[in-house]
């Protein structure tokens, strides 16, 4: 009888335990995010003087021209970077002239790079834009291409990539005759789509902003 009495006095403890802890205010947390402040929409005009093309960009961004491209130089004063310095990217701007100088890396046998001169042909650049997109299917779940014409009459493709790629958006725009820009978006950080989604939607319609904005100063 005793012992029946203990038994029981310890199974009311522990049965007093779990009732107390199934009262209490903890809740589990789902993994999750930082919670990222994104800046209000506006927008300033990109014209500077003696270059062939004008856009407007986000006044919570800044125009850095490019001094450097992968250790190698711009063929151009014309290549620019729209630096997102809050949220850690970058849109990554190169522009070529249709039939102008072109410089290319060439690989040697021993692993090392020389440059090599050519002619920007216009058939080559449309090749190497989708190359450069083509280099992320192995990361990218998804890839979605679309054609666009602007009212300012600038025809181009925007490039859409799902996972995480190192660049979740590309696009190019030409006049087909004289005129070609390409353009990537880059972050300071390891691609994560999850994480990233917020900013990159968030710059895709500044993305489109630029692309509807965009014009041609020597047609």
């Amino acid at each position: 009888m005793k012992g029946f009495k203990y038994n029981f006095f310890y199974s009311l403890l522990f049965l007093g335990a779990i009732g107390a802890s199934c009262n209490s205010n903890y809740t589990s947390k789902k993994k999750g995010y930082y919670h990222i402040d994104l800046p209000q929409k506006k927008y300033v005009l990109f014209d500077e003087p003696g270059m062939p093309y004008s856009f407007e960009y986000p006044t919570y961004a800044k125009i850095i021209k490019d001094s450097t491209y992968f250790d190698a130089n711009p063929e151009n004063d014309f290549w620019r970077n729209i630096d997102f310095a809050d949220l850690n990217a970058k849109i990554f701007l190169s522009y070529k002239q249709i039939g102008g100088k072109a410089l290319y890396k060439v690989k040697l046998a021993n692993g090392n790079y020389k440059d090599s001169f050519g002619i920007n042909e216009y058939d080559r650049m449309i090749n190497d834009a989708f190359n450069l997109t083509n280099k992320n299917d192995d990361i990218a779940t998804s890839k979605k291409d679309s054609l666009f014409t602007t009212k300012n009459n600038i025809s181009g493709l925007l490039f859409k990539l799902g996972g995480n790629a190192a660049t979740a958006r590309q696009f190019f725009m030409t006049d087909t005759t004289k005129n070609f820009i390409r353009g990537a978006l880059y972050f300071y950080a390891s691609p994560n789509a999850d994480s990233l989604k917020p900013v990159v939607d968030f710059l895709q319609k500044d993305i489109d902003h630029l692309i509807s904005t965009f014009k041609w100063k020597n047609k």
